[in-house]
């Protein structure tokens, strides 16, 4: 694996900008480039447009990291007063599949497309170079969805998929066709991509990291996105289940990466950073840490020992993806990278976290 160790000494009092720095991911990230062995000066910017996100700008503190109340779709706000920024790493994002579906689509785009440009321009300005945080979503959801795959008792299963560029029992790789229909959020992210290959030519350095479902503490899960934290929630505060289209079974699948692996594979990059830069790649759980929503049931009642009631709605929303699993065989052979955390151990940290924190996720989590 790329010596995580080489990055950590590129860092050490390097200032790093992180967008979306309250949000689940943008937090830890920062906390991580902070911490203990990497030692940059973080600075984190959000606008806590997301309930729930406040509540980690008191941990950012304590982990030394600089919060700035802000928003990405405005750049006198990504200025901060002049500073010097060494790397940017950008996580800000609406995240919602949903996004637009309610006839509101500004949002999405001036800040996922918008706000990337803005923070493109500041790396021109600054030199800095800069970490895009993509998404599975790029891929268009019929090609997904015409996949081949069979029926378990359990989940929906991938096959080889013969003639189809990309694509595998393995999984999605990053060659596979990009032509169709997304989602808002898939559009923009895809866009964003298109725009940082566009900016090399202005020298900025960059990375592009597709990922899949990332999960774990801190996470504050919807319906829309952040499905398992969303699922565990269930169990800890109280509601019932349900499983939403593909006939109501609950075997649309998905594959998890815990949010330290993510966090481990940023330093793998920043460690070796000549041989990423310019690519895009894909990352996630992969094939062996994967669910399907009737497995994460399971696994949840087994941790917490409840049992819910589950109800099924038939309809399939045209934004939902029946199976998806990444491919992330490249970035393995490229960095020696593979999570090391399991399914069970995110939906039990997601446990502890939660229980632990009962007083104060309460109210995010509806109960």
């Amino acid at each position: 694996m790329s010596n995580p160790l080489e990055a950590n000494a590129q860092l050490n009092g390097a200032t790093v900008l992180v967008t979306g720095g309250a949000g689940f991911v943008g937090s830890a990230v920062a906390r991580r480039l902070a911490g203990p062995g990497v030692g940059a000066r973080v600075i984190a910017l959000d606008n806590l447009r997301r309930r729930g996100s406040e509540l980690n700008v008191p941990l950012l503190a304590a982990a030394g990291v600089e919060f700035v109340l802000g928003d990405v779709r405005k750049p006198a706000d990504l200025a901060l007063d002049g500073r010097p920024v060494d790397l940017i790493v950008e996580c800000a994002a609406e995240p919602s599949v949903l996004a637009g579906y309610d006839g509101g689509s500004r949002y999405v785009v001036e800040a996922n497309l918008g706000g990337l440009a803005n923070c493109l321009e500041l790396a021109r300005e600054h030199h800095a170079r800069l970490v895009f945080l993509s998404t599975s979503r790029v891929y268009p959801v019929a090609r997904v969805n015409a996949l081949a795959v069979r029926e378990s008792e359990t989940r929906f299963v991938l096959e080889d998929q013969p003639g189809v560029p990309g694509a595998s029992a393995l999984g999605i790789a990053e060659d596979f066709p990009l032509a169709g229909v997304r989602t808002l959020y898939g559009a923009t992210k895809l866009a964003g991509e298109l725009l940082l290959a566009e900016y090399a030519a202005f020298g900025v350095e960059s990375a592009v990291t597709r990922f899949g479902v990332i999960a774990g503490p801190g996470q504050m899960g919807k319906v829309d996105q952040g499905v398992f934290a969303l699922w565990m929630s269930r169990f800890v505060f109280g509601g019932a289940l349900r499983y939403h289209g593909w006939g109501g079974t609950g075997k649309q699948v998905r594959d998890v990466l815990h949010i330290d692996d993510a966090c481990d594979l940023l330093l793998a990059q920043l460690g070796a950073w000549p041989a990423i830069t310019g690519r895009t790649w894909n990352a996630g759980g992969g094939l062996a840490n994967s669910l399907s929503l009737v497995e994460a049931t399971t696994l949840c009642e087994d941790i917490t020992g409840t049992r819910l009631p589950c109800s099924a709605d038939l309809a399939t929303h045209p934004s939902d993806v029946r199976v998806y699993v990444t491919d992330q065989r490249a970035i393995t052979a490229a960095l020696g990278w593979t999570p090391r955390r399991t399914p069970r151990q995110v939906l039990e940290d997601l446990y502890r976290w939660m229980t632990e924190n009962a007083a104060i996720l309460a109210p995010v989590f509806g109960a």
